[in-house]
C-alpha cells in the first residue's frame, strides 16, 4: 500500500492551565527534511519527539508545531518592582515631573527592559506525557491523511499500465508489417540505384540491418517491467524511491523501442506509451 508525502495532522488537549495544540505537515521531498517549533521548556524532549516523527514518516519536508495557549489565571509574569520603582524616580528626575503624573510615569517604565521578569516553567512528566500521546494521534491522522492521498494515485498509476500494455501490444501487432516496410523501401532504394545486386549478399545485409532493428528484447523488458510496478505498488510497504527506479528502467525501454521503431505508425504508439509514462513520473515524486 503506498503513501502520499502530502498531508496533515493535528492534535488539541485542554490541559488544567493551558490549550495545547500539535500539527504536523509534510509536502514531497527525496529525504526527511524535519523541522521542530516547540516551546523551550519542552527542548529536552525535541531529540525523542524528532526520533518519534522520523520512524512514522520516513521521508518527506515535514513541518511540526507544538503551539501553547495559557488558560489559566496564574501567569509566570511578574511585575519587577524594585526596577519599575527605580525606573520611574528617573523618568521623574530627567523630565522633571511632580509625583501627581506617576500614572503616566509607571506606563512608561513598565515598556522598560527588565520591568517584567518571567519565571521559567519547567517540564512537568506528567504533562509531558499527555502531550506525547497527542503527538501520537496528530501523526496517526497524517500516516491516514498519506494513504487517503494516496489512494487516488494508486488507481491513476493502475490505469496508466493499462493504457501503456495496451499501447506495448499495438506495438507488437505493428511489428510484423514494421519488418515488411523496412525490406520493401530498402529493395525500392536499391531497384532506384538501378544496379545488379548480389541476392544472397542482400539477404545478408538485410538480415544484420534487421537485427540492429530487433526489438524483441525490449518488448519482453517492457513487459516485465510493468508487471513488477504492480507487484511493487501491491506490496504492504510504500516504496516511492523502488518505484522510481522501474519507472525509469520502463522509459529506457521504451526510448529504444522508439529509435529503432523506423515506422510511423508504430513511433506514434511509442509517444502515447512516453505521455503515461511522463505522467506516472509527476505523480510518482509525491510516493514516499
Amino acid at each position: 500500500m503506498i503513501q502520499s508525502m502530502t498531508g496533515y495532522g493535528k492534535s488539541v488537549l485542554q490541559l488544567p492551565t493551558k490549550k495545547v495544540t500539535i500539527e504536523i505537515k509534510s509536502l514531497n521531498s527525496k529525504n526527511l527534511d524535519l523541522n521542530v517549533r516547540i516551546p523551550s521548556y519542552y527542548k529536552e524532549k525535541e531529540l525523542s519527539v524528532r526520533k518519534k516523527l522520523a520512524k512514522s514518516l520516513v521521508r518527506g519536508k515535514v513541518d511540526f508545531s507544538i503551539f501553547v495557549e495559557m488558560t489559566a489565571d496564574e501567569t509566570s509574569t511578574t511585575v519587577n518592582k524594585s526596577a519599575v520603582k527605580n525606573y520611574i524616580e528617573q523618568l521623574r528626575n530627567t523630565l522633571f515631573i511632580g509625583s501627581e503624573n506617576d500614572v503616566e510615569l509607571l506606563k512608561m517604565a513598565i515598556t522598560m527592559p527588565d520591568a517584567l521578569k518571567t519565571e521559567r516553567e519547567e517540564l512537568d512528566e506528567n504533562e509531558w506525557n499527555l502531550i506525547d500521546e497527542g503527538i501520537d494521534v496528530a501523526i496517526k491522522e497524517i500516516v491516514q491523511y498519506r494513504i487517503d492521498e494516496a489512494a487516488s494515485l494508486e488507481i491513476d498509476f493502475k490505469q496508466r499500465i493499462v493504457n501503456i500494455r495496451k499501447y506495448l501490444e499495438d506495438v507488437k501487432a505493428l511489428d510484423a508489417d514494421r519488418i515488411e516496410n523496412v525490406k520493401t523501401r530498402l529493395q525500392k532504394a536499391i531497384d532506384d540505384l538501378k544496379v545488379d545486386t548480389d541476392e544472397n549478399r542482400f539477404e545478408q545485409e538485410l538480415i544484420y540491418y534487421l537485427e540492429k532493428l530487433d526489438i524483441n528484447e525490449e518488448k519482453v523488458r517492457l513487459e516485465n517491467h510493468l508487471n513488477y510496478f504492480l507487484e511493487t505498488l501491491a506490496t504492504p510497504d510504500s516504496n516511492g524511491k523502488k518505484l522510481g527506479f522501474i519507472v525509469q528502467e520502463m522509459g529506457r525501454e521504451i526510448n529504444t523501442t522508439g529509435s529503432k521503431a523506423n515506422f510511423a505508425p508504430m513511433q506514434k504508439a511509442v509517444i502515447q506509451m512516453k505521455n503515461e509514462l511522463e505522467q506516472i513520473k509527476e505523480q510518482i515524486l509525491n510516493v514516499l
